[in-house]
């Protein structure tokens, strides 16, 4: 016998009155898989408030955190990359960067800001590893260099927040040429004695890490963050040994005195202004 029945036969429910759930509403941890909506981890700075993971943000969030009240200025937003070697494997270059720039919304893999931060000007140049990875390439480099020349000319400190898989392979030596690049913009930076931030986020490696994301007056960490030359497999395949538990995480790096401080997200923008009050001091 059953419980329940139907008084009318055919009874569906049409595509149109169906509920379905907006897109973007709901996150998960990629760590721990906790479920949360997507304005609750928003407000916390897209940080699991369960196991502390730090979700990989992009440079438009950063600007956000950081800026007072979210406002900048972007320098240079239109500078794309070129393809002086006719690059092709799977796809052309060009192919490829031209579906990275549909897919992200972004004209190359980072971007430069001016604004204020606690109402000092300051200058940002953040990394997207949503465009192929976040890569190095000629864009990058004039673009952190051009930001540069706007800091000093603004006599203010700038910032560089890496997340980065290295150099971009498709401008071969030309990619490589940004490492002495901004290394030498920098050093012009210095001679003005105004202050550069290094800012490693998950991942920072390849040359980036080789050059200007270790040359900060002071040189600062997510927790967490992947940060090497040679990833950790390539490390292990190397040597034929076991590395030790967390290596080359920012913890680890910290401990062996790469860093200077890891710092959480939600305590950026205090911990940032507190320590640029030691260079006007």
């Amino acid at each position: 016998m059953s419980w329940f029945k139907r008084d009318k036969e055919g009874i569906t429910t049409s595509t149109k009155e169906k509920k379905e759930t907006p897109e973007g509403l709901w996150k998960k941890c990629s760590n721990c898989k906790t479920i949360f909506a997507s304005d609750d981890l928003q407000k916390n700075y897209y940080v699991c408030d369960r196991c502390n993971h730090h979700e990989r943000i992009g440079s438009n969030e950063y600007f956000q955190i950081l800026f007072d009240k979210g406002e900048y200025t972007e320098l240079n937003a239109k500078l794309t990359s070129g393809d002086p070697l006719k690059f092709e494997d799977t796809k052309k270059y060009t192919e490829r960067v031209k579906a990275s720039q549909n897919k992200t919304g972004l004209t190359d893999a980072i971007r430069t800001a001016k604004g204020k931060l606690n109402g000092e000007d300051f200058v940002i140049a953040a990394m997207d590893f949503s465009f192929i990875g976040g890569s190095m390439g000629s864009v990058m480099g004039e673009k952190i260099a051009r930001a540069i020349d706007e800091a000093i000319k603004s006599k203010c400190p700038f910032m560089i927040i890496s997340k980065s898989g290295g150099a971009r392979m498709m401008e071969a030596g030309l990619s490589l040429m940004q490492m002495a690049k901004v290394s030498g913009k920098l050093g012009q930076l210095a001679e003005n004695q105004l202050p550069y931030i290094s800012f490693l986020t998950d991942p920072t490696t390849g040359g980036v890490t080789a050059s200007f994301a270790m040359l900060g007056d002071i040189n600062i960490a997510e927790p967490d963050a992947l940060i090497a030359f040679a990833g950790p497999r390539v490390v292990r395949e190397t040597i034929g040994r076991d590395l030790p538990d967390g290596f080359q995480k920012s913890e680890f790096v910290l401990e062996h005195g790469f860093l200077d401080y890891i710092v959480e997200r939600p305590q950026l923008k205090e911990t940032l202004a507190l320590s640029l009050k030691f260079f006007r001091s």
